[in-house]
């Protein structure tokens, strides 16, 4: 499936999802569709506050987008991107939460050696990822692999090592969401250009 149909439809009616399990691999993730509204969750700011995502989002119409963490050099161009579009989303009224598994200390760290324009938030719980449906578990080859890069994984109250499905949720200030992609290849991103043309889109349906 393109991004340009993965982010295709709009479902105006929002229905409610409670938090779900996570997944066994990428593949098999089941995330919020659009329509749906998202779970009330906390996360963390980089200072280690915490928030409800609930809150941040009655601001203003928001992109979600959950990263795999700022050690993931897909992520780091997918995030830098958006410096380039920045001044169009802030127009638009649009702010930009990015979300990954990685703690408080490591956010710190990110935001010391980059200037994203993005809000960076830490799901160190997993909250955020498995009630958006996009958290999934690693087997333990691929944990070896990433430790021996030196990557420290989040890892859920049994002791597995889990990730997200890199996504991106454009959502209402209800909560909703308007429209969304998700990709379990982590490897493919939608572009700044399209996420802009998207938010573009959808204040002009509102």
């Amino acid at each position: 499936m393109s991004v340009l149909v993965a982010m295709a439809v709009l479902v105006s009616s929002p229905l409610a999802r409670a938090a779900t399990d996570l997944a066994d691999n990428a593949m098999e993730v089941k995330p919020l569709l659009n329509g749906m509204s998202i779970p009330p969750i906390t996360v963390k700011m980089a200072d280690g506050t915490p928030v409800s995502l609930q809150a941040l989002v009655m601001q203003k119409p928001t992109i979600v987008l959950f990263y795999r963490g700022g050690w993931c050099p897909y992520c780091s161009r997918q995030l830098a991107g958006l410096k380039d579009i920045e001044a169009d989303l802030v127009e638009l009224g649009y702010q930009v939460l990015a979300i990954s598994p990685q703690s408080v200390a490591m956010l710190q760290e990110q935001k010391l050696e980059t200037e994203f324009a993005v809000n960076l938030l830490s799901d160190e719980n997993l909250d955020a990822i498995a009630g958006f449906g996009i958290g999934f578990y690693l087997d333990e080859d691929t944990v070896a692999k990433y430790k021996g890069y030196g990557i420290s994984l989040t890892q859920d109250s049994n002791g597995r090592a889990v990730l997200p499905a890199p996504a991106i949720f454009f959502v209402d200030q209800k909560g909703v969401v308007q429209m969304s992609y998700v990709n379990p290849d982590y490897k493919v991103r939608p572009s700044a250009d399209l996420v802009l043309a998207v938010a573009k889109a959808l204040r002009a349906e509102n």
